[in-house]
């Protein structure tokens, strides 16, 4: 039976992450060689790994942390995608760009200045409208800074019920449920989201303005 076994060459012997030397490369692939990391002439280009970096912060539609930033561009560990976020900073500033980087929600994300909204909100799309009423302001934050917290608390705050304000938070994607409180019937606790983060420029919570600050008489000094 000998003569039924197929003959190989000694092509066969090549390891399979070898290619040979007359195959051509996949269109798809390219490689970066030794001088594709090198300073770009123009003082306000972009090396491939920054380059990379901010197209990542272009089509991100929520705030990146700086590990998933770093490997979405292919960079080293989230200092270098840090170090590479305050050299895009730089740049903008330097060529007075319409965008920026900001840190919010625990991540980065590219934004245009806010000198620009203006302009920018004849254009905005409806199905991200995250207008609220007073009533909804007013649950919102009772929530915001006193989370995580029930509804009764909310409702005591307020002095109106809240179940359905809530309900339509929660809809929103401002707030959600947290867990349960120790007390006879463990009701619900709420708390703020990612979103709300978002939607109000905050990085953390920590970053919620003082409350004396929002009483009357005192803003602005």
């Amino acid at each position: 039976m000998n003569h039924l076994r197929p003959r190989f060459g000694p092509a066969t012997l090549r390891p399979p992450t070898r290619r040979p030397g007359n195959t051509p490369r996949p269109g798809g692939i390219r490689v970066w060689g030794p001088s594709a990391d090198a300073a770009p002439a123009d003082p306000h280009g972009r090396d491939p790994k920054l380059a990379r970096l901010e197209a990542v912060l272009l089509i991100a539609d929520e705030p990146l942390a700086a590990r998933r930033l770093a490997d979405a561009a292919g960079l080293a560990d989230a200092a270098e995608a840090r170090r590479s976020v305050d050299r895009l900073r730089d740049l903008y500033d330097a060529d007075g760009s319409a965008f920026q980087v900001e840190e919010i929600a625990g991540g980065f994300q590219l934004l245009t200045r806010p000198v620009y909204h203006p302009w920018l909100a004849r254009l905005k799309r409806t199905g991200h409208d995250l207008r609220l009423t007073g009533a909804g302001m007013e649950t919102l934050a009772v929530i915001a800074y006193k989370q995580p917290v029930m509804r009764a608390e909310v409702e005591t705050v307020r002095g109106v019920a809240c179940g359905e304000m809530i309900r339509q938070l929660m809809e929103k994607g401002l707030v959600r449920i947290t867990g349960r409180h120790d007390s006879l019937g463990r009701p619900q606790l709420y708390g703020t989201t990612k979103k709300f983060l978002q939607a109000f420029g905050l990085n953390t919570l920590k970053d919620l303005p003082e409350v004396e600050a929002l009483r009357p008489g005192r803003v602005g000094g």
